[in-house]
């Protein structure tokens, strides 16, 4: 018969033991990470979420959208945030993210570019991508086998690229309100629309839309040509966009045109897990741009969710009720996609 002191130390020794031994909770965090590529320190914000001690996490590369779009998503001095709330929801869902300052951008700049930021085109964006997805791949706290990419408008393009190109091919992509035609038949599209809703409200006359309508697409072709663009018959506010499109923008205006998204769609490993979200309140990027590529993501025997139409979401992944937060349809797309994977 065990005597009862013996009977009373197992016990506490069976109670103290798991908790002694209970792995050690390491807080969430942000740290600046700095990479370079093509002779730019490119300056980003790793955020890793509450983890196990010497746990590796799944992880996912934020893309931002065109222009001048920060590391959070923003366009200074406006704040949407965009990458930011987007590092949030995967939070959420135990996902380590990497966003950065592209080129012309925060605390990077144009870096090599400054003295000719003409020189820029589409690849060098690019391969910046690919050096901030190898950047993470080899941080200590993400598992290197278990990685996403997740892009926004232009970087939803760029996202499908690496995707069919990074190494190690990422496990899943996801496209949000993504670039998913040729650049310049997305701005002919938008233009198109804007005229015809002034022709709606009687700003135009039904001859003057026909007119600007037959500019815009005379204006692509020329840029396409690689002739000069007739802005004549274009408003004023158009003919400075095509105007920029052949001056300072035009390398990287035609190597992003050069693009087809559904192209792309084709090198991606068969398997991968794929979001791609369209807005029902989203001029820029309309569901109906996306069906080319959803059809060449099926053909490519990709893995779901696939294409998650947004009820009531505009571009920025926000709704009328939601102006400063990503829409709950967004957190429930992004929560399909992020917790299967």
């Amino acid at each position: 018969m065990t005597a009862p002191w013996t009977a009373a130390l197992v016990m506490a020794l069976a109670v103290a033991t798991p908790a002694e031994a209970a792995p050690r909770l390491v807080p969430a965090a942000d740290r600046e990470v700095v990479f370079t590529v093509d002779g730019t320190a490119t300056y980003g914000t790793l955020h890793v979420p509450e983890h196990r001690a010497g746990q590796r996490l799944r992880a996912a590369l934020l893309l931002p959208g065109s222009g001048p779009t920060d590391r959070d998503g923003s366009q200074p001095p406006a704040a949407q945030n965009t990458l930011a709330l987007l590092a949030g929801a995967l939070d959420a869902d135990r996902v380590a993210t990497l966003r950065f300052d592209k080129y012309g951008t925060g605390k990077t700049g144009l870096g090599a570019y400054r003295d000719h930021p003409e020189a820029l085109d589409y690849p060098a964006f690019v391969r910046q991508a690919t050096a901030a997805y190898e950047s993470l791949r080899d941080q200590p706290e993400t598992n290197p086998n278990a990685l996403v990419v997740v892009g926004h408008s232009e970087g939803a393009m760029t996202a499908l690229l690496l995707g069919g190109t990074a190494h190690p091919r990422p496990t899943g992509v996801a496209l949000l309100q993504p670039q998913a035609i040729r650049l310049l038949d997305l701005v002919a599209l938008q233009l198109h629309a804007q005229v015809a809703e002034a022709t709606r409200q009687g700003l135009l006359t039904p001859d003057q839309q026909r007119s600007i309508d037959t500019a815009v697409d005379a204006a692509v072709t020329a840029l396409r040509e690689r002739r000069p663009v007739d802005t004549t018959a274009l408003p004023p506010a158009v003919a400075r966009l095509f105007e920029a499109f052949e001056g300072p923008s035009s390398r990287f205006v035609l190597s992003s045109d050069a693009v087809y998204p559904p192209t792309a769609a084709a090198d991606l490993r068969r398997g991968t897990r794929v979001l791609l979200t369209c807005g029902t309140d989203d001029p820029q990027v309309p569901c109906a741009t996306t069906d080319a590529l959803t059809t060449a993501l099926h053909r490519a025997h990709v893995g779901g969710p696939g294409r998650v139409p947004l009820p009531g979401v505009g571009h920025l992944l926000h709704d009328t009720d939601h102006p400063t937060t990503l829409a709950p349809a967004v957190l429930d797309a992004l929560h399909r996609f992020a917790g299967h994977w």
